[in-house]
């Protein structure tokens, strides 16, 4: 089996308090891009992952990786080979390993289906992970694993990644966050929330990286009708209005920047 592990990007990500687990109060709007990282899985007597692709250098520890831990998780046979191809950047705020999980989630789901209690034990890996898993547009509350649906009128909307290729771990981030809550997301359908909404993680983000705010002023400059840091960055994402204008865009970004490009699913 295949399966695409589609890169997940916030088109609002608005921070609350801190509760009493550690964990903030979030609204977020995930949202998922038609490319990502590719998984193959073959029949096997036992549980095997391989690592390949640009980005494979970054998952030193197979057994510590998200899609052993999904496959842990879930009955599936005897076991499966599994080959991820790891097109997309480590620490990168587009959810790379949950998107991962969510791939395997998908293909036992084909194979065997899922246990009743999926969504909880995909939230086991992360809080990303559910939303993953189902891979369409959603709003996220609490850690961001209590899904609602939205109306999506963005599908298809071309779409550009864009990374400093600097990794970005999430908790430095977090600890980096004024403490303001600046309000509660917007409601209404993708285009209103994003354009209407923020990423408040995006100041703490720059103060630790500022070439994220050069990524965010060159996409602004390119013709994109939005430009923001996805997640806890460092990845950045700008929509347009034609896939001419996008690829134009990412052309015109400095060389030594990661970037790919996609549409909304």
């Amino acid at each position: 089996m295949r399966e695409t592990a589609y890169a997940k990007i916030n088109l609002a990500l608005h921070v609350g308090r801190r509760r009493e687990d550690g964990y903030h109060e979030l609204e977020t709007l995930f949202a998922f891009v038609d490319v990502g990282d590719e998984l193959v899985a073959e029949a096997s007597g036992e549980d095997r992952l391989y690592v390949t692709g640009e980005f494979a250098v970054g998952l030193s520890d197979p057994f510590g990786n998200i899609v052993a831990k999904a496959l842990n998780l879930l009955p599936h046979g005897k076991g499966w080979a599994v080959t991820l191809e790891k097109r997309l950047p480590v620490a990168a705020g587009l959810g790379g390993g949950s998107a991962d999980a969510g791939a395997v989630f998908r293909m036992i789901e084909r194979a065997h289906s899922l246990p009743d209690d999926w969504q909880a034990r995909a939230a086991k890996l992360g809080a990303d992970v559910p939303a993953c898993v189902l891979s369409q547009a959603c709003i996220g509350r609490g850690t961001g694993t209590e899904l609602e649906p939205v109306a999506n009128d963005l599908v298809g909307t071309p779409v550009l990644l864009v990374n400093p290729r600097i990794p970005l771990a999430t908790g430095p981030v977090f600890k980096g966050w004024d403490t303001i809550d600046r309000g509660p997301m917007p409601s209404g359908d993708l285009r209103t929330i994003a354009l209407e909404g923020r990423n408040d993680l995006e100041p703490s983000a720059i103060a630790l990286v500022p070439q994220i705010a050069d990524a965010i002023a060159a996409l602004a400059a390119s013709g994109a009708w939005l430009a923001r840091m996805s997640g806890s960055g460092a990845t950045c994402f700008a929509l347009y209005e034609s896939p001419e204008a996008r690829d134009a865009a990412a052309d015109a970004l400095p060389p030594e920047w990661w970037r790919l490009a996609g549409a909304l699913r």
